[in-house]
């Protein structure tokens, strides 16, 4: 198992402390930076920034959104974001949700699932360089009865094949990333609750007459490092309540689905009422510490090396931290203590 690194979201006033961390990964070894967006900074400007400012490290999309972009443009800067960086890029895609996709980008959340199959399949023969022809339920290239041309890309990316991930929760949609990704962008994933979603990759797998052998399950999860891990849960607390009860509408919120399938159906229900009653602090309160204590990792180096063990023997290959910043100091050694802990742990790669 391999270690990551997750931004998140740019322009929330760490900037400068998040490019120091970005750059103590790639000074630890660390596999993977992933940058994200929603509808603030976009991942890609992020990305090309760290990338200028790191050496090893590959630097990953987490997610560029399928509604934001068409797939020609995805592989344009896929291509471009892998020449500047040296071969180092990794491409993360989802389908956002309904309100960031309608509301924000103007397009129909409609079959996300067959969307999601066209635009990868459109951005993979892109990045072939092939001359771009599509006939499908959602793309057509080039538009008939027009002027258009089948065109082929210009940017030679370092790599012949750029890794795509996909951002999946549903059972469903991470049956279709086992299909036809090179890996699995897995957020609330709990090695105790993770047999059947890990199932649903699996069968993906095997419809395309592959196993799990180089697919890359990487699971991004909280970090906080201290003594006390009870302690340690207080602060996942905003960012766990942000996504069950705040990441979608009441009718369409797949991260409160997700926490229903792990058995945390009535607080599930809870942290939601509150939160879209703007009670913050009520819906944080309700969150059960033994779903933060499922979903990060929390408390000493020897508390971690056992979670990450966990992780590991789950089936997970790329564990990507999330730590929950305080300042800067905290969050530099939160990472050398995981990289201490991977050692502990015995199943580092």
């Amino acid at each position: 198992m391999r270690l990551g690194l997750n931004l998140g979201y740019w322009g929330a006033g760490n900037d400068a402390a998040n490019l120091e961390l970005a750059r103590e990964a790639d000074r630890l070894g660390y596999s993977v930076v992933w940058a994200a967006e929603a509808y603030g900074s976009d991942a890609p400007t992020v990305l090309a920034w760290v990338a200028a400012q790191t050496e090893r490290v590959d630097v990953g999309s987490a997610i560029l959104q399928i509604p934001a972009r068409t797939p020609a443009m995805t592989a344009m800067t896929a291509a471009t974001l892998d020449s500047l960086s040296g071969g180092r890029f990794r491409l993360g895609l989802g389908v956002s949700g309904p309100q960031v996709s309608e509301g924000w980008h103007g397009v129909r959340f409609d079959k996300p699932l067959g969307r999601t199959r066209e635009y990868v399949d459109i951005v993979r023969s892109a990045l072939r360089r092939d001359r771009l022809r599509y006939e499908g339920e959602h793309y057509t290239l080039p538009l008939p009865d027009g002027p258009g041309k089948a065109l082929t890309l210009t940017v030679h990316p370092v790599r012949e094949h750029i890794p795509v991930y996909l951002a999946a929760v549903g059972p469903k949609n991470v049956e279709l990333a086992g299909e036809i990704a090179d890996g699995w962008l897995a957020l609330f994933l709990s090695p105790e609750h993770s047999a059947d979603v890990l199932a649903s990759l699996k069968a993906g797998r095997a419809k395309a007459g592959r196993t799990l052998d180089g697919f890359d399950i990487a699971a991004t999860v909280p970090l906080v490092v201290g003594d006390d891990w009870r302690a340690c849960a207080d602060v996942v607390r905003p960012y766990s309540a942000l996504y069950v009860g705040g990441m979608g509408s009441r009718q369409k919120n797949f991260y409160n689905d997700n926490a229903v399938r792990m058995g945390f159906a009535a607080e599930a229900a809870e942290v939601q009422d509150k939160y879209l009653a703007r009670d913050y602090e009520g819906a944080m309160a309700a969150l059960p510490v033994e779903f933060l204590d499922a979903t990060s990792l929390l408390g000493p180096k020897e508390r971690i090396a056992e979670r990450m063990r966990a992780y590991a023997e789950a089936g997970v290959t790329t564990l990507t931290l999330s730590p929950m910043l305080q300042d800067l100091e905290q969050g530099i050694a939160a990472l050398r203590t995981a990289t201490e802990a991977l050692d502990l742990a015995g199943v580092g790669s």
